[in-house]
C-alpha cells in the first residue's frame, strides 16, 4: 500500500488572503515568516515585483506586507509570495466603487486529465487554446526535497517491458540524491541488475530535476508484486510504494487479424499502453510481433488461411484448442496435420500457459512464494503443501532435477509437507527452482545475497606538502570487494583516473594521488555495504625548518674544520658557498648529505681556506653562513726562564662563555708559552670551592683558594669521557657526548719555575626543553576544541621558541601535525574534526636545540555539539487545567544522541521560566496538568545530550489555559450509513468517532427506547463510543440511535441493524405431475425466513433402492420446477432447502410420495448398413526426386504409395528388370518404398522406373539417377 505523502513545512506561519478592493482603492497583503531573517520576494504574475509609488514592501521583523496603490483594472492578476522554496498564491479581485461582492475563496479544483481510450484518442480532437499558468510553466517542486514525480503503478504482459520513472527537484540540491529500489520490503534491486532489470539516472539540466527510471525487459508472471523506490539526500528522505501487474497475452476471439498483431509499450510512470499494428511503409522497429496469437482461431479460419481457396465444401467448426487439450502428447503432430497447423511449437507454449490458468491447483494446498532471498553462507528451506500427502515430488533447478548430494540439499517430508533445505548457499544456489508434482508445477526464484563488506583496517589521518605523494589504505573483510571512494562527500570515479589512482591487493584497497595539490585538502572517505571508514588529509605549502644552524670555527694549521646543519626535510638538497662561491669537492674538502644532515669537511686547513661559508637549500630562500677563522702559531726567540702564558682571546677573571649542544663532542685547543715547558693544571671551578678535576704533567693535586676535593679522580691522558691532551706548544681539553653536569666554569693553570698562568672558560650545554605535560582539552564543540598546556619544566638553557601540537584517532597510531608555524601561547584552538570520532591530542616544545620529546597524549575526547532546536512546536490541545504540547525531533542531532527533552513555562509578564516536568522526557509530546484556568503562558522546550542544550523552541503566542467550547459533530463511518448485516452468534463492535468540547454527553437508544446493559455494553471516550455485543441474537435487530449533547447542542444519527440466521425448510412439497422422464414439483416459502430475503432453493433427487441424493437444482428462485432425464424403471424421493444470506436450512422438505417413471413398449429394430468398397486403384502419394550421388557411396531412392488391395511393386533400370540384380535392395514399410544401390559406380546412372500393380489396376513413377566419379565427372554415355 503507498505511503501517505507528507505535507510539505511551509515557511509562513500567515498566508496573504485573496481580497476585494474597488478600483482607485488600496489593496494591503500581509505575510508572517516561521522565522526573522528570511528573504521573502512579492511577484505579480510569475514576474518579481519591485518596490515603487505604486508597490509598496515592508519588512518588520518576521512580518511582511505588500501595498498597492490606486488600484485598477489591470492590478486584477494573480499574485505570489515566496519564502525559501514555499510559495503562496492569491488574488487581488479588482470591482466597480459601491458593488463589490464577497467571492468564496475556496481552492478550484484544477483540470485533471483523465485517459483516454486508444479508438478515441486516435481521432482528431480540437482543444481550446488556455494560457500558461506558472504550474505549468515551471515543474513542480517539492519543499521536502522529495519527489517531483512518483512512480506510479503499471501493468504489463508477460514478455513485455515497462519502465517505472522517479522524478527529484535538483534546484535546492548540492550533489545527486541516492535513490534506491526494492521489491517487497528489503529485497534490493540494484544488485539484480542484468538481463531483464536496468536502473537508470539522468539530469535535465533547463528543469533542473533529477530523472531516475527502472526498466523491466521481458517480464514474467513472477516479477508482479509491490515495489518501492526510496530517496535520500543528506538531509532529507522519502519512499513511495507502487505495484506491477503482469498479464498473460491475450488471446484473440476474432477474426481480426490487425488486432492479432498488437504491440505493449510503456508511458508515463509505468502506464501500458497498446498501439496497432498500423505501420504503412513496414518500417515497424524494436519490438517483436506476436505471430503465435493468431493461432487461437476456429478451425474455419485455419482452413481459410492453409487450404486451398478452391475447395468450397463447408466444414463444421472445430475448436482446436479444445481437441489439443484433451489429446496426449504423441496425437499432437497428427492433428497438426490434420487440421493445417504450421506453427506447432508456438501453439503449444501458449497451450502450456492455458494449461496454468485454466483452474486452481489440485495438486498444491499451498504453492511457493514467487521468491525467496538469503545471505551467502546461510541456509533456506523451500515449503510446499500437498493435497494428497502420497504423491510423488520432484524438485527441479533451472530446468534439472536436483539429486540427494552430501549435505548440500536435504528432502523432507512432514505429513502434507514437502521440504527442500539448501545448506550453505552460495552465488550458484541463486537460480529459479521448480516443485512438480505430476503435470503441475509450482515456480519460485532464490536470490542468494553476499554478506556485508567489513572495514578491517581503517583510514589514516595523513599531512603532506605539496608535491608529494598521498596514498590512503584501507582493509576489508573479503577480496575482490567494491568499494566507493569519496572527497568532500562527492564520489571519485574512474573518469578521474589523471588525478586519482585505484589499485586493489587483494583485501587491501588504495587511492593514491601521485602529486599532490592545495585543493586535495579535505575529508577522504571509503564505503561498503557494510561500513565506512573516514581520514583527514591536509596538504600544506612546503616550509623548511632550520633545527641546527652551522656556527663559525676557529682552527690552526692541518687541523680539521667540519661545518654541519640540520634541516626538516632529509629529501632538500643544497649547495656549499664559499665567498658566494659553489665550493667543489676533492680530496682534501668532502660535501655529505645524510638524511637531514648536511656537512661541509676540510681537510689540512690552510690560511687559504679562512673564509665565509654558506649553505643554500634548493628551492627554499634560506642562507646558513658561518665563518672559518685560521688560527697562526707564531714561533718567537724566548729566552731561558721565560714565564708561563696562556694565549687565549679573553684574559684575566672574566669568564669566556662556549655553549655546546648536549650530545656534541667538545673539544678546547689551549695554545700555552713558556721556558721551561710549563706544567698545566685543569680545575672545575664550584661556588663553594675550586675541585681539581684533572691534573696533567703532574702526580699531585694542588689546592687553590680552597682545599681540595677528596671525591675527584686523577685521570690519565686518554681515559675517560672528559680529558686533556697535551702538546709542546699547546693543550687540548676534550669532552665526548656532552651532558648538563658538564656545564660549570672551567680554569687552566700553567706555571714553571719562571712563574705561572690563569684562565678561565666557561662551558654551558644546551639541548632540547623537557616535554610538556600532558594537555588539557576544553570547550568541545562539533568540530572543534581547546587545547591547553603548561611550560616545560627545563626548557633546555634556551629560551622556548614556540610549540607544536599533533593529534590522532584513538584506534590510530599516525600523529597529524596540526601547525606548521610555532605557536607562541599555551593554547590553541584545533578545527576540523569529525564528529563522533575519539581523538587524542600531544605537545611539542621547540627551541633553538630543537624539539623535545612528545608529551604524553591528552585524555581521549569526542567532537560533538548541542542539537538543534525542536521543530514544529505546536499546542494540541487545551482543557481548564492542562495543556498538550507535540514537537518533532530535532533537524540536526549530532553524534552525541538524543537524551530527551526540556519542557518549561512562564507566565506572561515574567522572565522566570519554571520547569513542567521534572525528568527529561524522551517522547514527542507531552501533557502538562495541574495548570491554573485563566493563567497566559509561554511554553518553550529544549533538547538535550551529552553537549549540551539546544537553543530553545518558543510558542509565538501566550496561551491561555481554558478550554475552548466545540460544537457536539457524529463522524459516521461510511458503512454504517447503509444496514449493518450481522449473522446470530456474531460479534457485534461499532466504534463511532465524535468531536465537541467540553467532553459531551452520550446517549444510546434503540428503537426509541433505553438500552438493556446486560444485553449491549457502551463505552465512551472523549472522541468516540463504542456499543459493543458479545454474541449477537435476532432479537438485537432494530435501529439505534446514538446522540452526543454538550450543554443545548446535540447531534445524534441512526444505525440500523439486521441478525440473520439460517431459514426454516419450505412447506408444502408435492409431486404434482409425472410424465414420460419428467416430474413436476411445486412447493410453499419457509415459514420462517430467518430475518432476511430468501435467496434461492436447492432441489434434489434420490433413487428408492440406494436413496443417494443428487443436487438437480442450486439457488433455484422459483417455488416450482420440473426434473427432467430421469431413468425409466426407476422411483424417486425429492427433497427441497431454503436459502438466504446466512445459507442454506439445517432441515429439507421432503415429498411424502414417490413418483415412478414408467417403461414404455418399444421395439429396438437394427439399420441395415450397405457394405463399403474399400477397393482402390494404386496411386503414388510422394513421387521419386532426380539425384545426383557421388560413386562409391550407397545411394537410395524413395517414393510413397498406396492402393487398395495393397499392390507389387517392380523396379527397372532403362526399362530392365531390377527384380534378380543382388546389387539392388528393395523394402516397402508402410507404403514408403526404397531402392537401394551398393556402391554405385558411374555405369550405373540412368532411367529408374517403379511399378505398382494390383486387381484394380496400375502406376508407375521414374527418376533419374547421375552417379559422378570421385572428380566430379559423369559418365559420358549417360549424359
Amino acid at each position: 500500500m503507498p505511503e501517505p505523502a507528507r505535507k510539505p513545512a511551509s515557511a509562513f506561519s500567515k498566508k496573504p488572503k485573496t481580497t476585494d478592493v474597488a478600483a482607485g482603492g488600496v489593496a494591503v497583503f500581509e505575510a508572517e515568516t516561521e522565522k526573522t531573517g528570511v528573504k521573502v520576494k512579492w511577484q505579480r504574475n510569475g514576474v518579481d515585483i519591485v518596490a515603487s509609488e505604486k508597490y509598496i514592501i515592508k519588512v518588520e521583523g518576521n512580518k511582511h506586507s505588500l501595498t498597492i496603490n490606486n488600484v485598477g483594472k489591470e492590478d486584477d492578476v494573480m499574485y505570489a509570495v515566496i519564502a525559501g522554496s514555499s510559495k503562496v498564491k492569491f488574488e487581488l479581485k479588482v470591482t466597480e466603487p459601491g458593488k463589490i461582492e464577497e467571492v468564496p475563496t475556496a481552492p478550484v479544483a484544477e483540470p485533471t486529465i483523465s485517459d483516454v481510450p486508444a479508438a478515441v484518442a486516435a481521432e482528431p480532437t480540437v482543444s481550446l487554446p488556455t494560457p500558461p499558468t506558472e504550474a505549468q510553466e515551471k515543474a513542480p517542486v517539492d519543499p521536502i526535497g522529495v519527489f517531483v514525480t512518483r512512480p506510479h503503478d503499471g501493468e504489463v504482459t508477460v514478455g513485455g517491458n515497462i519502465t517505472f520513472t522517479a522524478k527529484v527537484a535538483g534546484e535546492s540540491l548540492l550533489k545527486k540524491p541516492s535513490v534506491k529500489w526494492f521489491k517487497g520490503k528489503w529485497m534490493d534491486l540494484a544488485t539484480k541488475v542484468g538481463k531483464h532489470l536496468q536502473l537508470h539516472d539522468t539530469y535535465d539540466r533547463n528543469n533542473k530535476v533529477y530523472i531516475f527510471e527502472m526498466n523491466i525487459i521481458e517480464a514474467k508472471a513472477t516479477y508482479a508484486g509491490g515495489y518501492r523506490c526510496e530517496v535520500a539526500t543528506k538531509d532529507k528522505f522519502d519512499s513511495c510504494n507502487f505495484n506491477l501487474v503482469v498479464n498473460e497475452a491475450p488471446a484473440t476471439g476474432d477474426l481480426d487479424i490487425r488486432s492479432a498483431f498488437r504491440r505493449a509499450s510503456t508511458v508515463g510512470g509505468g502506464r501500458r499502453m497498446t498501439s496497432a499494428f498500423s505501420s504503412v511503409d513496414g518500417r515497424e522497429e524494436g519490438k517483436e510481433l506476436d505471430f503465435s496469437a493468431l493461432l487461437r482461431k476456429r478451425d474455419s479460419f485455419l482452413r481459410s488461411v492453409n487450404r486451398s481457396e478452391t475447395k468450397t465444401e463447408l466444414q463444421p467448426e472445430v475448436d482446436v484448442w479444445e481437441i489439443l487439450r484433451n489429446a496426449p502428447q504423441s496425437e499432437y503432430e497428427k492433428i497438426a496435420f490434420q487440421y493445417g497447423i504450421t506453427d506447432l511449437r508456438g501453439m503449444l507454449k501458449r497451450l502450456k500457459r492455458m494449461k496454468k490458468e485454466e483452474k486452481k491447483s489440485t495438486s498444491f494446498l499451498k504453492r511457493l512464494d514467487p521468491a525467496y532471498q538469503t545471505d551467502k553462507g546461510q541456509k533456506i528451506k523451500l515449503v510446499v503443501e500437498l493435497a494428497n500427502p502420497d504423491d510423488e515430488v520432484k524438485w527441479l533447478k533451472n530446468g534439472q532435477e536436483i539429486q540427494v548430494s552430501g549435505s548440500k540439499y536435504i528432502f523432507e517430508a512432514l505429513g502434507n509437507k514437502r521440504i527442500l533445505t539448501i545448506n550453505h548457499c552460495s552465488l550458484s544456489d541463486d537460480a529459479a527452482y521448480q516443485c512438480v508434482v505430476g503435470e503441475e508445477k509450482s515456480f519460485t526464484e532464490l536470490f542468494v545475497r553476499e554478506p556485508p563488506i567489513l572495514i578491517t583496517h581503517p583510514l589514516e589521518d595523513q599531512v603532506v606538502t605539496v608535491g608529494e605523494r598521498v596514498e590512503f589504505e584501507v582493509e576489508v573483510s573479503e577480496e575482490g570487494a567494491t568499494v566507493k571512494w569519496e572527497k568532500d562527500g562527492v564520489e571519485l570515479t574512474r573518469e578521474e583516473a589523471f588525478k586519482y589512482r585505484f589499485k586493489k591487493d587483494g583485501k587491501k584497497h588504495y587511492l593514491i594521488i601521485n602529486e599532490s595539490t592545495k585543493e586535495d585538502s579535505g575529508h577522504y572517505k571509503v564505503q561498503t555495504n557494510g561500513g565506512e571508514s573516514v581520514a583527514d588529509l591536509i596538504v600544506q605549502e612546503k616550509k623548511l625548518e632550520v633545527y641546527q644552524s652551522i656556527a663559525d670555527l676557529t682552527v690552526k694549521a692541518r687541523d680539521q674544520a667540519i661545518f654541519k646543519c640540520e634541516v626538516s626535510d632529509e629529501n632538500v638538497k643544497g649547495i656549499w658557498l664559499k665567498n658566494g662561491k659553489e665550493v667543489v669537492p676533492n680530496e682534501r674538502i668532502k660535501i655529505s648529505h645524510i638524511g637531514r644532515i648536511h656537512k661541509l669537511t676540510i681537510d689540512d686547513v690552510t690560511p687559504e681556506d679562512e673564509a665565509d661559508y654558506s649553505f643554500v637549500p634548493e628551492g627554499f630562500a634560506y642562507n646558513l653562513s658561518a665563518h672559518l677563522r685560521f688560527l697562526e702559531i707564531k714561533i718567537d726567540f724566548v729566552p731561558r726562564q721565560e714565564p708561563p702564558k696562556i694565549h687565549l682571546d679573553c684574559m684575566g677573571k672574566t669568564p669566556d662563555t662556549i655553549i655546546v649542544v648536549a650530545g656534541n663532542k667538545l673539544r678546547l685547543d689551549v695554545p700555552i708559552s713558556g721556558d721551561p715547558v710549563p706544567t698545566v693544571i685543569w680545575q672545575k671551578v664550584n661556588k663553594n670551592k675550586d675541585t681539581v678535576l684533572i691534573n696533567d704533567k703532574s702526580t699531585d693535586s694542588v689546592g687553590m683558594n680552597g682545599d681540595l676535593s677528596n671525591d675527584n679522580k686523577l685521570l690519565n691522558d686518554s681515559e675517560g669521557r672528559v680529558r686533556v691532551e697535551m702538546y709542546e706548544d699547546h693543550c687540548v681539553f676534550t669532552i665526548e657526548g656532552a651532558e648538563k653536569d658538564d656545564e660549570g666554569v672551567y680554569r687552566v693553570t700553567v706555571k714553571n719555575p719562571a712563574g705561572e698562568d690563569t684562565a678561565d672558560i666557561t662551558v654551558k650545554v644546551i639541548d632540547v626543553p623537557d616535554p610538556p605535560e600532558a594537555p588539557k582539552i576544553t570547550n568541545v564543540g562539533e568540530d572543534s576544541c581547546t587545547v591547553h598546556w603548561q611550560l616545560p619544566k627545563y626548557d633546555g638553557g634556551q629560551p622556548v621558541l614556540g610549540y607544536i601540537v599533533e593529534r590522532k584517532k584513538k584506534k590510530s597510531y599516525r600523529w597529524m601535525r596540526l601547525n606548521f608555524d610555532l605557536l607562541k601561547d599555551l593554547s590553541y584552538e584545533a578545527k576540523r574534526m569529525i564528529e563522533g570520532v575519539v581523538y587524542e591530542m600531544r605537545i611539542y616544545a621547540v627551541n633553538s636545540v630543537g624539539m623535545s620529546r612528545p608529551s604524553a597524549a591528552s585524555q581521549p575526547f569526542m567532537p560533538i555539539a548541542p542539537p538543534s532546536e525542536p521543530t514544529h512546536f505546536t499546542v494540541e490541545d487545551i482543557s481548564d487545567t492542562s495543556v498538550t504540547l507535540k514537537w518533532r525531533p530535532p533537524e540536526r542531532i549530532g553524534a552525541g544522541g538524543l537524551d530527551g527533552y526540556n519542557i518549561e513555562y512562564c507566565k506572561e509578564g515574567s522572565t522566570e521560566w519554571i520547569p513542567a516536568l521534572n525528568d527529561l522526557t524522551e517522547r514527542t509530546s507531552a501533557l502538562l496538568k495541574g495548570l491554573v484556568t485563566g493563567d497566559k503562558l509561554h511554553f518553550r522546550i529544549t533538547a538535550v545530550n551529552l553537549a549540551g542544550t539546544s537553543p530553545p523552541a518558543i510558542t509565538k503566542e501566550p496561551i491561555t489555559i481554558r478550554e475552548v467550547t466545540q460544537r457536539p459533530k457524529i463522524w459516521l463511518p461510511r458503512n454504517l450509513r447503509q444496514t449493518l448485516l450481522k449473522k446470530v452468534g456474531d460479534t457485534v463492535n461499532i466504534v463511532i468517532p465524535f468531536q465537541g468540547k467540553p467532553r459531551p454527553k452520550v446517549i444510546w437508544t434503540k428503537d426509541g427506547q433505553p438500552l438493556d446493559s446486560k444485553e449491549v455494553a457502551i463505552r465512551n471516550s472523549n472522541t468516540d463510543t463504542i456499543l459493543f455485543i458479545r454474541k449477537a441474537e435476532r432479537h438485537h435487530s432494530g435501529v439505534y440511535e446514538v446522540e452526543v449533547q454538550i450543554e443545548n447542542m446535540a447531534d445524534k444519527v441512526a444505525i440500523t441493524i439486521q441478525i440473520m440466521d439460517k431459514p426454516g425448510p419450505p412447506q408444502n412439497v408435492k409431486i404434482v405431475d409425472v410424465w414420460g422422464f419428467n416430474v413436476a414439483l411445486e412447493w410453499k416459502p419457509p415459514q420462517d425466513d430467518g430475518n432476511a430475503q430468501i435467496t434461492g432453493y436447492t432441489v434434489q433427487k434420490a433413487d428408492k433402492k440406494t436413496m443417494e441424493w443428487y443436487t438437480v437444482f442450486d439457488h433455484y428462485r422459483r417455488t416450482n420446477c420440473v426434473v427432467s432425464d430421469l431413468i425409466m424403471g426407476n422411483e424417486y424421493y425429492f427433497r427441497i432447502f431454503s436459502e438466504n444470506l446466512c445459507g442454506m436450512s439445517e432441515n429439507a422438505a421432503t415429498t411424502k410420495n414417490s413418483a415412478y417413471i414408467k417403461k414404455t413398449g418399444t421395439v429396438y429394430k437394427p439399420p441395415n448398413y450397405k457394405e463399403h468398397d474399400f477397393s482402390e486403384v494404386p496411386k503414388f502419394t510422394h513421387p521419386l526426386s532426380d539425384r545426383s550421388v557421388v560413386a562409391g557411396y550407397n545411394a537410395t531412392l524413395s517414393c510413397a504409395v498406396r492402393g487398395s488391395p495393397k499392390p507389387k511393386i517392380f523396379w527397372f533400370k532403362n526399362k530392365m528388370d531390377l527384380s534378380g540384380d543382388a546389387k539392388y535392395r528393395m523394402f516397402s514399410k508402410h507404403g514408403v518404398l526404397t531402392l537401394e544401390i551398393r556402391k554405385p559406380s558411374p555405369f550405373d546412372s540412368g532411367l529408374y522406373t517403379c511399378k505398382a500393380v494390383n486387381e484394380c489396376g496400375e502406376a508407375e513413377i521414374e527418376c533419374r539417377l547421375d552417379v559422378r566419379d570421385q572428380a566430379g565427372n559423369i559418365a559420358e554415355k549417360h549424359k
